[in-house]
């Protein structure tokens, strides 16, 4: 069909009918990702991260309670006292990594406990010593993601293993 001899009501109207094809597209692949993750709350052991290397399975619920016990401590103290947004954000990203879910940097941000804009410094600066990668949403050009390098997956898979040595074994 010819499109140039189309009224223009009619091909504004095919493009939203484009746009919206698109974006139902993508939400459908979205949904069809979420869909196909795992269970994390039954899922104990840490997946392509740790297993792929080679190295012992970490538990899930031991990132989990890492950062629900520094959390804590506010409840006793000043949560100035202990402001370090680098060791919060990465036990973020690794909690979210072994969830196999994605994080943007926002998210990184509220999670770290500090104002944004020293979340940002922090970010830039573990971003500059190869601990983190940006990323671009390809679907929206706005949003930005954070992971974990492999070199911070590692040394947060010894660290976890480390402390697992040092921890009585639960039965």
């Amino acid at each position: 069909m010819d499109m140039s001899k189309l009224p223009a009501k009619v091909k504004a109207n095919t493009a939203k009918i484009d746009h919206l094809s698109a974006e139902v597209s993508r939400i459908a692949s979205t949904l069809a990702r979420l869909t196909m993750q795992p269970d994390v709350s039954s899922t104990s052991h840490l997946e392509r991260s740790a297993n792929d290397r080679g190295r012992i399975a970490i538990p899930f619920d031991a990132v989990r309670k890492a950062i629900q016990l520094r959390r804590i401590r506010y409840e006793f103290f000043d949560k100035e006292l202990f402001a370090d947004p680098a060791w919060d954000m990465l036990l973020e990203l690794y909690q979210t990594e072994i969830a196999q879910h994605r994080v943007t940097v926002s998210s990184l941000c509220t999670a770290s406990g500090v104002p944004v804009t020293t979340a940002l410094r922090w970010i830039k600066a573990m971003t500059e010593a190869d601990l983190l990668r940006r990323h671009a949403d390809p679907y929206d050009a706005r949003r930005f993601f954070v992971e974990l390098t492999p070199m911070a997956t590692a040394g947060m898979c010894g660290y976890f293993e480390k402390i697992g040595e040092l921890l009585p074994a639960s039965d």
